[in-house]
């Protein structure tokens, strides 16, 4: 009997054990458990293109200190769910208004509401005046959609931009918005027409102003490079890769702040401090890499990123750090790995690990 409780109690231990070493394997190699984390500017829960090095989709960012403006997340300006809108007056009703308003103004000064309308005359005189607020309403509508097809101006950008927040900001140079033009240019011609025809024109021009509203920054329709990425930085970015795993195999905590922003730095450090919490040490080396190509880069404001997929060869093995033995891996094997890097440059400086996603 006590044979079978002990034979129990090993086989209990082992599956223990086994359950550790596998846990740790989980983390070997720097940010291999974690699928994806760090940030991307506007684009952290937005997946990178795929390219020839990494044609399938990368791990989705998990963790991150930018907040997920994902479709369960109201954004600033969006409307409330199950809230009720206010209307919104378009064209025909701005043009009844200015002709309700017109009558009105024809009760006051005597003529009574349908006064304008007492003979042949007056009836001809209305349909010359529909006639003209119809020719003066179709100048305008192509008067703004001609405006809206003129070619953006160099340093304008296109559209608007994210913030890293999450909300909109004009681009550097970008034009204003129109909606007071449009209310002087229905004010204006208003004037010439009387001010019951000037409040139905000002009223369609400025609901349709008001309906023009900036969107989100999107990516360039087959555009991958938005900086100019050279030579120099694909060097920088290869010395990243080897420099951050022989840092994080030789546990050099100062090293790797210098490498990645601090966001990043304290997600690897986490992973250190698991790992001597478990007793084990990872040891990488023999890494090269082997193919890379650039993903996408892009500017937020004085900010850089740049997002490459890396395919590169590693020895990748787990240590019991007392004594030193082998617990994961096969220190004789070199095996290959796929990532996504993004790198981050601010004001000109040098480029900083921001997120690791797997590929």
């Amino acid at each position: 009997m006590m044979n079978l409780a002990s034979r129990r109690s090993r086989v209990m231990i082992a599956l223990a054990t086994a359950l550790v070493l596998a846990g740790s394997a989980a983390e070997a190699r720097v940010g291999r458990g974690s699928g994806g984390f760090g940030s991307r500017g506007s684009r952290t829960y937005t997946p990178p293109p795929a390219t020839r090095t990494a044609p399938d989709a990368a791990a989705p960012i998990q963790r991150s200190q930018i907040p997920n403006q994902g479709p369960n997340v109201t954004r600033p300006g969006a409307p409330a769910p199950n809230v009720a809108q206010p209307r919104r007056f378009g064209f025909g009703t701005g043009l009844m208004a200015g002709l309700f308003g017109a009558g009105l103004l024809g009760m006051l000064m005597g003529n009574g509401f349908f006064g304008g309308l007492a003979g042949l005359a007056s009836i001809f005189g209305l349909l010359l005046q529909i006639g003209l607020v119809v020719l003066l309403v179709s100048f305008a509508m192509k008067w703004f959609r001609n405006r809206r097809q003129q070619p953006a101006y160099a340093g304008s950008g296109d559209g608007y931009a994210r913030s890293t927040m999450g909300g909109s900001v004009p681009p550097t140079g970008g034009r204003p918005a129109t909606g007071g033009m449009a209310g002087g240019l229905g004010g204006g011609l208003g004037g010439g027409l009387g001010g019951g025809l000037g409040g139905a024109l000002g009223g369609a021009l400025g609901g349709m102003a008001k309906g023009a509203q900036p969107q989100g920054a999107q990516r360039r329709p087959g555009v991958r490079d938005e900086i100019g990425i050279g030579e120099r930085d694909y060097a920088e970015f290869e010395r990243g890769l080897v420099e951050m795993q022989d840092a994080y195999s030789r546990q050099d905590v100062a090293k790797l702040w210098t490498l990645a922003t601090p966001e990043m730095a304290g997600y690897i450090q986490e992973e250190l401090n698991d790992n001597t919490s478990r007793g084990v040490v990872n040891k990488l080396s023999n890494v090269s890499l082997n193919q890379g190509d650039l993903a996408e880069a892009w500017r937020e404001g004085a900010t850089d990123y740049a997002t490459v997929a890396m395919r590169f060869a590693i020895t990748d093995v787990m240590l019991d750090k007392a004594t030193g033995k082998v617990v994961e891996g096969d220190p004789t094997k070199i095996e290959e790995a796929t990532e996504l890097w993004t790198f981050r440059r601010d004001q000109g400086g040098s480029w900083k690990i921001s997120a690791i996603q797997q590929a």
